[in-house]
């Protein structure tokens, strides 16, 4: 079911364009299919052999890595808060957002995204797939909190919760691999059954649950990261109402349930959930008593009734754990519904300010009467299912008969007399008429928006007096609990449970917060005179300010803007490093053979002396091409030691170097330039030298201290029997450790990234337009314009001018592009070649793509020879001719490349029992004869497009917005230079040309020879 969010995430966003928000309706089937498997599971888990209900994935069985998913009573409630709330929510959407809302699709495609990470993250059973969900919430919150991203206050809302959150599930994660550690498995029901039992409770599995709790707090808003839950209203109603009810916040609360009946002993436990709790849910009531804003009051509420359900949740015990359980639904129930409803005042009146409200009763009476029976559950009235929760909180916490018990319990009665004032303050503020306040104009209300609140309070009706049915279902777990005392699991839920103390103590907690309210006037002159206390959030202010300083005092010291700084300081400190190691070394087994052949003399002369070159180059241009041919003295090294497919890749690896390096080239000056840092040649011949011979002696112990065979020992065989090949590297590199693969074109996608953000500044998709031929200097819709070659006077031709013809008849166009090349730029040769090669060098590297699996190639060499296909038309017909030669955009490839290699590892579990597991069919075909085709292939060809997508991203970022880049400055610069002279007359754009070209190569010269000075020039 998991899947089916992903998949609908994925479709969400061509939906939307499509259908508007109209789309919503259709998406909300997922969330709905969802609850209809969770109620469908109901007989198969509380049946007389109910069990829960489970699944395993394998992920990586060498490390005893499975993805494990269990649905037992607690995650069958949570899942019932996701898909419904969720559905309901989803509903709400498609009336809630203008027709026009900008970026809509993607806010559908992140919203049902974050619901999937949510419901995955109720059913893992499997600490480290738990992780992998819990922050999945946090970066997918962080993109619906900023959804308006043209407002500061939702852009720094969404980092600000981003950083709380992510720092807590930093401290979680070392937490679990801390737990996963010490007792062996990462299993999370299998943890909670040794916790039980008392086999864990060292310091370290102390320790690791500490760290756990702090996890759980940042998610749950707990103090001292309380203060980002408020700041997230900045989001979108609906995602309030979700992130407050059932998702985000709830994350926390559910991680406690699910660890407190195993660990709720150790020391720690309680003190710190207790203390965080109570704290929590003073501070939260109390900040709620001074908001205007009906959003931010159901914010801060929020706050504090998460406080109020970490306590219940901190005890694990049967009764309190079933009041916790109680609470948790029905606190979904009451704060969804307000928050809709918030949603909806704020549409029709145009703000969400309790003192400019008035009338709300009669401007939109469904509305109000669905928030005020949901205020009513929040703070705990009959015959609501908030006031059967509150009634079993008291009555467990005074049955508990325990020190934490009785210190929860006065605690609670506290912050509860703020939940009523606060919530007789929202129905006050939102719906009364209000003296000398115009009320609000009555309209029809839509039933699309009204339904989802109609639905939540007819629950919060129905579970009061109904909810026997919902304490059949919660005893079935928490019955199963360690009890305390034989007592201990007896009580039940009721609407009625007679005139008891709890009874008592729920009337004193109405009439103390009904008095708070009527004393408004007083409690907020109160408010004004006491001292604010700890604003956290002026803490997390002051800190990030700290950090920020921190940061810009440290790359002030370090990064100085000198590369030979940088490059000396990573070699001394390897050295040093390093050397240490080799020096403690004590296991020097170092066997020295001179040479495997004498070709490999030949190969040493020339790397020494393309070394040496490489130093002594006076021009950059000498230095790359001298560096590039110790890269092609490597690939004849691989290929005397009979490794064909590394001398291949090494080959097409340098020869696209060499062209990147020319490409950046051009925007440098032609000479290197001399240092006038504290390094002198000198110390760079040293620095290097001690690089050299540290690396020397790793390289001679680490091939003699083999301590066991290695594991490449068996990969031949592999690699025929199980892998279906005969290339073993490229077996090796789809197949057998695909995992590296798939990590190395992740990181290749991040640098195709990475080198066009340095480029483009404002995105790098449509900045390449091609050529229209044929439509005589009008470019496409959406295309920048043909750029004909000026004639002799500096007049544009066009393809009817006499320049042109002239042009035409002197060079026949082989290429589409050709004749928006400069005379002087273009050859012939080149075009020729390209026009000759380019189609069959395509084809050569869909051949190495192909039959790599059995022959040298594979996707990675294949890729690299399509990407010098395309350099081949870029060098010879220029931006336009590389935009008629790759009609798709880079990002498009990555994205492809990188979607099918994570489809292929995700089919492992379909068609296997692991990730990335490999399927080949194999078949005897007449003509072709016995072909063996299998899923590594779709991967190889994911690594294909990712290959291809970084040239062509490389070739628009350092080729074609170079170009323009260089255009642009000598357009600027031969105006200046008019402009200077006085210039009026034209004397040719070829010539102004040229004379540009040579100022700008003296400027190049002048920067060397003379530093600043040519800058200033």
């Amino acid at each position: 079911m998991t899947g089916a969010f992903f998949g609908a995430a994925v479709i969400a966003y061509p939906l939307v364009r499509l259908l508007g928000r109209n789309a919503f309706l259709l998406l909300a089937l997922v969330p709905l299919a969802g609850l209809v498997f969770t109620l469908g599971a109901t007989s198969a888990i509380f049946g007389p052999d109910g069990a829960p209900l489970t699944e395993s994935l394998d992920w990586l069985p060498a490390l005893d890595l499975a993805g494990v998913f269990r649905l037992d009573v607690l995650s069958w409630v949570m899942s019932l808060l996701v898909t419904g709330v969720g559905t309901l929510v989803f509903i709400y959407c498609a009336r809630y957002f203008p027709a026009d809302e900008p970026g809509l699709a993607r806010f559908a495609a992140v919203f049902m995204a974050f619901a999937g990470m949510m419901y995955g993250l109720v059913i893992a059973d499997e600490l480290l797939l738990l992780f992998v969900f819990w922050e999945g919430t946090t970066v997918f919150s962080y993109l619906l909190i900023g959804h308006s991203q043209s407002r500061r206050r939702s852009r720094q809302a969404a980092l600000q919760a981003l950083i709380v959150t992510t720092a807590g599930g930093l401290a979680m994660f070392v937490g679990m691999v801390l737990l996963i550690v010490a007792t062996g498995t990462g299993r999370i029901s299998v943890l909670v059954e040794r916790g039980e039992l008392g086999l864990d409770s060292g310091p370290v599995i102390v320790t690791a649950v500490i760290l756990i709790l702090i996890g759980a707090i940042s998610k749950s808003a707990l103090l001292p990261f309380h203060f980002w839950l408020p700041g997230a209203m900045a989001a979108p109603t609906p995602v309030s109402a979700y992130l407050h009810a059932a998702a985000m916040v709830k994350a926390g609360i559910y991680l406690i349930l699910r660890l407190a009946p195993g660990y709720h002993d150790l020391p720690g436990w309680t003190e710190i959930l207790l203390t965080a709790g109570l704290l929590t849910m003073f501070i939260g009531g109390w900040q709620a008593l001074r908001q205007t804003d009906l959003k931010l009051l159901l914010a801060f509420g929020t706050v504090s009734q998460l406080g109020f359900l970490t306590v219940m949740a901190s005890f694990g015990t049967p009764d309190i754990t079933l009041a916790a359980l109680t609470l948790l639904i029905a606190h979904a129930l009451f704060k969804a519904c307000l928050f809709l409803c918030v949603g909806i005042i704020d549409h029709r009146a145009g703000t969400r300010d309790l003192t400019k409200l008035s009338g709300g009763w009669r401007a939109f009476p469904v509305v109000a009467v669905c928030a005020t029976i949901a205020a009513a559950s929040m703070a705990g009235l009959p015959p609501t299912l908030g006031f059967v929760a509150k009634e079993a909180v008291y009555s467990t916490l005074l049955e508990s008969g325990t020190k934490a018990g009785i210190i929860a319990l006065v605690g609670i009665m506290i912050g509860s007399v703020l939940t009523v004032a606060y919530s007789a303050r929202f129905v006050w503020g939102a719906f009364s008429s209000k003296p000398g306040v115009d009320d609000i104009a009555r309209r029809d209300e839509n039933v699309t928006l009204v339904i989802s609140p109609v639905i939540l309070t007819v629950l919060t009706l129905a579970l009061g007096p109904g909810v026997g049915i919902v304490d059949t279902y919660f005893q079935a777990w928490t019955r199963a609990l360690p009890a305390t005392d034989p007592a201990d699991g007896e009580y039940y839920l009721a609407l009625w449970h007679g005139l008891e103390p709890a009874l008592g103590l729920s009337a004193v907690t109405v009439a103390a917060g009904l008095g708070l309210f009527f004393a408004r006037d007083t409690v907020a002159k109160v408010q004004s005179t006491l001292p604010s206390g700890i604003d956290f959030h002026d803490v997390y202010r002051h800190l990030i300010s700290g950090m920020e300083a921190l940061a810009l005092w440290v790359t002030s010291r370090t990064q100085r803007g000198s590369l030979p700084f940088y490059q000396s300081v990573i070699y001394l400190v390897l050295v040093a490093g390093v050397g240490l190691a080799v020096i403690s070394n004590d296991t020097w087994n170092i066997r020295f053979r001179l040479f495997d052949s004498p070709l490999d003399f030949i190969v040493a002369t020339v790397l020494i002396v393309v070394a040496i070159a490489a130093t002594r180059a006076k021009k950059r241009f000498t230095a790359v091409v001298v560096t590039g041919i110790s890269g092609y003295a490597m690939v004849a090294f691989f290929a005397f030691m009979g490794a064909p497919d590394l001398a291949l890749t090494q080959v097409l690896v340098e020869t696209i170097t060499i062209v990147v390096f020319v490409l950046v080239l051009r925007r440098l000056p032609a000479r290197i330039g001399q240092s006038t840092g504290r390094f002198t040649p000198a110390w760079r011949a040293i620095i290097g030298a001690a690089v050299g011979v540290t690396m020397m002696i790793v390289v001679l112990i680490a091939a003699g201290v083999r301590m066991t065979e290695p594991a490449s020992v068996d990969f031949a065989q592999l690699a025929y029997e199980i892998g279906h090949g005969q290339n073993v590297v490229n077996v090796t590199l789809v197949d057998i450790r695909v995992w590296d693969t798939f990590g190395e074109i992740s990181v290749l996608v991040a640098a195709g990234t990475g080198v066009a953000g340095l480029i483009f500044v404002r995105g790098r998709e449509g900045h390449l337009s091609r050529f229209a031929a044929g439509s005589r200097g009008v470019g496409r819709r959406g295309q920048l314009r043909f750029q004909p070659v000026p004639d002799e006077v500096g007049r544009p031709s066009t393809p009817e001018s006499p320049a042109h013809e002239g042009l035409e008849a002197r060079r026949v166009s082989w290429l589409i592009a050709g004749r928006t090349l400069a005379p002087r730029n273009r050859s012939i040769i080149l075009e020729v070649t390209a026009r000759l090669i380019f189609h069959a060098v395509l084809v050569f590297s869909v051949y190495l793509l192909f039959t790599g699996h059995n022959t040298p190639g594979g996707g990675f060499a294949g890729g690299l020879v399509a990407g010098l296909a395309l350099v081949v038309r870029y060098l010879a017909g220029g931006k336009f001719e590389l935009a008629e030669a790759a009609r798709f955009t880079p990002s498009g490839l990555l994205g492809t490349g990188l979607i099918l290699s994570v489809l292929t590892a995700v089919g492992g579990w379909f068609w296997g029992d692991a990730v990335f597991q490999s399927f080949f069919v194999e078949a005897n075909l007449p003509v072709l004869g016995e072909i063996k085709f299998g899923t590594p292939t779709f991967f190889d060809i994911g690594v294909y497009l990712i290959v291809v997508g970084l040239m062509l991203d490389i070739l628009r970022s350092l080729g074609a917005e170079v170009d323009l880049h260089q255009e642009r400055d000598e357009l600027m610069l031969t105006d200046r230079l008019n402009t200077s002279l006085g210039l009026t007359e034209n004397f040719g754009a070829e010539a102004e040309h040229e004379a540009v070209s040579k100022i700008l190569n003296r400027v190049n010269h002048l920067e060397v020879d003379n530093g600043a000075e040519g800058g200033r020039l």
